[in-house]
């Protein structure tokens, strides 16, 4: 079968060698990477965001996925691990002046150039289109590029002004071992948290035990029981007559000083008793000057009177 009606086959007809290896265009995957959300690969459009490896995102797009991570997503494996909206930062991005957008070709007849991008480095004037590294701040989300934070060296943010440390910096769509490290840096302060979520808790629990010990001391160890007032006089007046007989005999000299004394202690011993002062007794209207003469009374005294 073949060959035949004056068919001329050639080699690569016939023999079929090694396939060749597809290469990906160097500024399709820039603008993929720079253009486009890592996760639904539509346009980013702000609010965007970035994970603690450097991925862009849009934040419609991560709140979808942390509240249904149910859903088939062709990019799942790119955000497994954001546990919450925490775990994104939301970038402070410097818009490009020169950026037109789709304005600027509308009808298809220009020169539309893939390396113009929509933000710059605020220091340097870059444009963030992945020919030159970008990093940003995880403290306050502020975007530079690596060459402004190599040539001018500060511990303080260029835009907003507040501190960091070279721990805080997170470069974007970095290689595959930039993406390493800032993985491992990424466990080991997760791991971190952990250790100090369990301390505190620890702590918390010490507290309540420690609470609950002191209060159960309180019930099985009450405190001294009332003594009535007669059991409070006497103990006090025997400790007084005690205290009276084991005494010397006093000396002319400090005899005037230890009648006070004496006098003092008989009132308290004899205060319970029914003697009364006068004084006590012109309280209540018993008394002798609470009564009135018969020139005070009057003669009689109508309750409820009928005359008007």
């Amino acid at each position: 079968m073949g060959c035949d009606g004056g068919t001329i086959p050639k080699r690569h007809e016939l023999v079929k060698g090694p396939k060749k290896v597809e290469k990906v265009d160097k500024n399709a995957a820039l603008v993929a990477r720079w253009y486009y959300c890592a996760l639904t690969q539509e346009k980013l459009s702000r609010p965007v965001v970035s994970c603690d490896l450097g991925r862009l995102y849009n934040k419609d797009a991560v709140i979808e996925y942390l509240l249904d991570k149910s859903a088939e997503r062709p990019n799942m494996e790119v955000a497994v691990h954001i546990r919450g909206i925490k775990d994104v930062k939301e970038l402070n991005l410097t818009d490009n002046p020169a950026w037109q957008g789709d304005r600027g070709n509308t009808k298809g007849d220009r020169y539309e150039d893939l390396h113009r991008a929509c933000y710059i480095c605020p220091v340097v004037g870059l444009e963030m289109n992945g020919r030159h590294k970008f990093c940003y701040l995880r403290t306050c989300g502020c975007v530079f590029s690596e060459r402004a934070l190599r040539e001018v060296k500060t511990e303080i943010c260029h835009k907003c002004g507040d501190p960091f440390q070279n721990s805080d910096i997170v470069i974007l769509n970095g290689s595959k071992e930039e993406v390493e490290e800032l993985r491992k840096g990424m466990e080991e302060r997760r791991a971190k948290e952990k250790l100090g979520k369990k301390s505190k808790k620890s702590k918390a629990a010490e507290t309540v035990s420690k609470s609950e010990a002191s209060k159960g001391q309180i019930k099985d160890n009450p405190g001294p029981s009332k003594t009535t007032k007669n059991e409070f006089k006497t103990a006090t007046g025997n400790k007084a007559e005690d205290s009276i007989e084991s005494a010397p005999e006093p000396s002319s000299s400090t005899a005037v000083s230890i009648k006070p004394v004496a006098a003092a202690g008989s009132k308290r011993l004899f205060s319970g008793s029914d003697e009364k002062s006068e004084a006590y007794k012109s309280l209540f209207t018993s008394h002798s000057s609470a009564k009135r003469t018969k020139d005070q009374t009057s003669n009689w005294v109508t309750h409820t009177p009928y005359h008007f």
